[in-house]
C-alpha cells in the first residue's frame, strides 16, 4: 500500500508540487452567507423543484463515492437475505467531461450536449481529434455555438497533454488535491475558473462551487456577496462560506432555479421573484402550483453591503 502511494506521487506533476496556497476570502466583512441559510436556501428550493434530473447522474456518482447510493437485491427465492449493492453507470473520463465543459460554454444545454454527441461521432478517439484539421473540428461542434473557438481550445488540450504527459487521459487529476487540481487545469489556454470548478464539482466529486451567472445574480439578489462584487471574487467568498456537504445541491439548485424564475436573478425585480407568468411557469418549471411564490422572496430583504 505504501508502494502504491509512493507512486502515486511520484507520477504527481512537478508544477503540481508544491500546491498553491488556498486564496482569501476577499470580503471578510461581509458576513453571509451563513450555513444555516445555505441549508434553509437549499431546503427550500428542494422543496420547490426536487432534485434537477440533468445533474442526477452526477449527485449519484458523488454518493457512491461515499458509498452511499444502494439498491436492494432478493436472494432469488423471492424471500430471504437482500443483499446491498452500488449501483449507477460508470463514470465519464475527466477529459470527457473537460471537453463537454468548453463545449457548455455560452449556449444551451441542448446544443452543447449535441455538439459533444457530434465530435464523438466524427472522432471515435481523442487521438484522432488530435490528428484532425482543426476546420473538421468546427464542423463537428458547429452546433454548439463559437466552433472556432472552442475547437482551438480543444485542439490545445489535446497539444499540450500529449507533450506534457505522452497520452491523452487526465485521470491522473483524480489523485491531486483541490489546488493542484486548478493549478493543472488552469495551464490550459482558455480553461476559466468556472470551467475548472464545474470539472472539479461534476467530474472530479469534488466540494466546489462554480458562479455562473444565474448564481452569481441570485446570490447578490439575496444578500450573500456584495452588489459591487465580480464573478471571481464572488466564487472565492461563496466557496470559504458555502459547507462543503453543501456546495453541489445548493449549486445545482440555484442554476436550475435562475433559469425557471426570470425575474428572481434581476436585483431591480427580486420583490417579483416567483411571479412569473402563468405561460412562461408551465412551459419551463415543473412547479405544480403556478401561482406559487418563489421561497427565495424571503431572503430578498437581505442586506449586501
Amino acid at each position: 500500500m505504501q508502494a502504491q502511494r509512493k507512486r502515486k506521487l511520484q507520477d504527481r506533476p512537478s508544477s503540481a508540487l508544491p500546491s498553491k496556497p488556498v486564496q482569501q476570502d476577499p470580503y471578510p466583512t461581509h458576513h453571509g452567507p451563513t450555513p444555516e441559510e445555505c441549508r434553509a436556501v437549499r431546503d427550500d428550493l428542494l422543496a420547490l423543484h426536487g432534485f434537477p434530473q440533468e445533474f442526477a447522474k452526477y449527485r449519484e456518482q458523488r454518493l457512491r463515492k461515499l458509498g452511499l447510493v444502494v439498491k436492494e437485491e432478493d436472494d432469488g427465492h423471492g424471500r430471504g437475505e437482500v443483499k446491498t449493492v452500488l449501483v449507477g453507470e460508470e463514470e465519464e473520463s475527466v477529459l470527457d467531461g473537460l471537453v463537454k465543459t468548453v463545449l457548455s460554454q455560452n449556449t444551451t444545454d441542448v446544443n452543447s450536449q449535441r455538439a459533444f454527441a457530434s465530435l464523438k461521432s466524427a472522432f471515435p478517439s481523442w487521438e484522432d481529434v488530435l490528428a484532425a484539421e482543426s476546420t473538421c473540428i468546427e464542423d463537428a461542434i458547429r452546433c454548439g455555438g463559437l466552433a472556432p473557438t472552442k475547437a482551438a481550445c480543444i485542439k490545445n488540450i489535446l497539444t499540450c497533454l500529449l507533450e506534457k504527459r505522452g497520452k491523452l487521459c487526465l485521470e491522473f487529476l483524480r489523485d491531486l488535491s483541490v489546488s493542484e487540481i486548478k493549478a493543472e487545469l488552469s495551464l490550459f489556454k482558455g480553461i476559466g475558473p468556472k470551467t475548472v470548478a464545474c470539472v472539479l464539482m461534476f467530474h472530479l466529486q469534488q466540494d466546489d462551487f462554480p458562479v455562473d451567472t444565474h448564481v452569481f445574480e441570485i446570490a447578490k439578489t439575496i444578500g450573500w456577496i456584495p452588489t459591487t462584487a465580480d464573478r471571481n471574487k464572488a466564487y472565492l467568498h461563496l466557496n470559504q462560506r458555502i459547507p462543503g456537504e453543501l456546495k453541489f445541491d445548493l449549486n445545482c439548485l440555484l442554476f436550475t432555479h435562475g433559469k425557471m424564475c426570470h425575474r428572481c436573478g434581476k436585483r431591480k425585480d427580486s420583490q417579483q421573484c416567483g411571479k412569473t407568468k402563468g405561460s412562461q411557469q408551465r412551459k419551463e418549471s415543473p412547479v405544480k402550483s403556478p401561482g406559487k411564490a418563489c421561497p427565495l422572496l424571503n431572503y430578498c430583504n437581505e442586506g449586501s453591503s
